[in-house]
């Protein structure tokens, strides 16, 4: 019960992250090339710590992908 607090605090700057980066995304201003370069990597790393399942991980990148070629 300890680290629980704590855990919960960094797997919430990793959500946050990715979160942050879809909706910058979903504005579309910007190099859009790298801003989806880093999503990928934003949502691979919450991937690696386990934050987000891996199957979720890809459904993020295919709606960013598609997002991407409009």
């Amino acid at each position: 019960m300890r680290k629980d607090k704590k855990r919960t605090a960094q797997n919430a700057t990793y959500i946050k992250a990715y979160k942050d980066a879809l909706k910058k995304l979903k504005k579309g201003t910007g190099d859009m090339q790298k801003m989806v370069s880093n999503f990928y990597s934003i949502v691979d790393r919450a991937m690696k710590k386990n934050v987000i399942h891996k199957n979720k991980a890809n459904r993020l990148k295919s709606k960013v992908r598609r997002l991407s070629k409009k």
